[in-house]
């Protein structure tokens, strides 16, 4: 009877309607994904593209990924991405989650003024920084390489504003206690702060692999040769050259082209919601 009572109490109208707003936004916000899955499914998208929109096409064929898969040009941009891409991200994780325990626990001056100004990078676009960054790698003579692609992201604002705000949850005493029996910065950063890092290191790994594998702007800038392409920029080359024909294979080239970021982010999920929870950053 109790029992019934508490679940009775647990599904109030009010909450029907909420998860009933979720659910409608949910859907619209599913509904192109789904569709570009579809019409990659779709043979006779390449041709012509189906109106109105299918959510199952009316011959479904594997053909369009096929062709994606035996596709050179697209594996050679894969490797491209995946060098870029974990490089970039072990770099920048890396040294965000020092330097946000740097202004998390330790003592040094001028640290609010630091991080003050590192706060406000995020107020930079990446528009304005194109022309200074693609001069300094011109003078070190990186353009056309990987460089430009890896180096930058070494200091990003909300990684490290992440990474504090994680480590201003942790008590100070666990340093204090590893300072007693003798550890220096380094070794009580890494043997005792980086094992409690897990959740939002995986939070700042799916934020880094999403801004660093889906960029296109800057890759477009430094790299003119072809054999270094990333992902986006093959797919909007192959966009470019086909135009609306071809669309089931320009639509199975793009979802095959986010399932590293869709596999990444169903692994760390988990992670992710606890960092949210946390870092003090949910809506409550």
């Amino acid at each position: 009877m109790n029992q019934a009572t508490k679940t009775k109490k647990k599904f109030k109208p009010l909450d029907t309607v909420k998860f009933g707003v979720l659910l409608l936004f949910g859907c619209l916000l599913m509904a192109p994904f789904a569709w570009m899955v579809s019409v990659g499914f779709d043979r006779t998208a390449n041709i012509t593209m189906p109106f109105p929109p299918k959510l199952i096409p009316d011959e479904p064929s594997p053909f369009n990924f096929n062709i994606v898969f035996e596709n050179g040009r697209l594996l050679q941009s894969y490797l491209n991405s995946a060098i870029v891409t974990v490089s970039s991200v072990c770099i920048t994780v890396t040294s965000s989650l020092l330097a946000g325990y740097a202004f998390s626990k330790g003592q040094f001056k001028g640290k609010k003024i630091l991080f003050i100004i590192v706060l406000g990078t995020l107020m930079i676009p990446m528009e304005p920084r194109l022309i200074p960054l693609y001069q300094l790698f011109n003078t070190f003579g990186l353009l056309n390489t990987f460089w430009p692609l890896i180096l930058p992201p070494l200091v990003n604002g909300m990684l490290i504003f992440l990474s504090k705000q994680y480590f201003d949850q942790l008590p100070n005493t666990l340093r204090e206690a590893a300072q007693i029996d003798g550890a220096g910065e380094f070794k009580t950063f890494f043997r005792v702060f980086m094992p409690l890092a897990g959740p939002i290191s995986a939070t700042m790994i799916i934020l880094a692999f999403i801004w660093s594998w889906n960029d296109f702007m800057w890759p477009l800038v430094v790299l003119n040769n072809q054999d270094l392409h990333t992902v986006p920029l093959y797919l909007a080359s192959f966009s470019l050259e086909n135009g609306t024909s071809l669309g089931g294979l320009t639509m199975a080239l793009a979802t095959v082209s986010i399932l590293p970021i869709v596999v990444l982010y169903l692994f760390l999920q988990r992670y992710i919601i606890q960092s949210i929870a946390l870092s003090g950053l949910k809506g409550e």
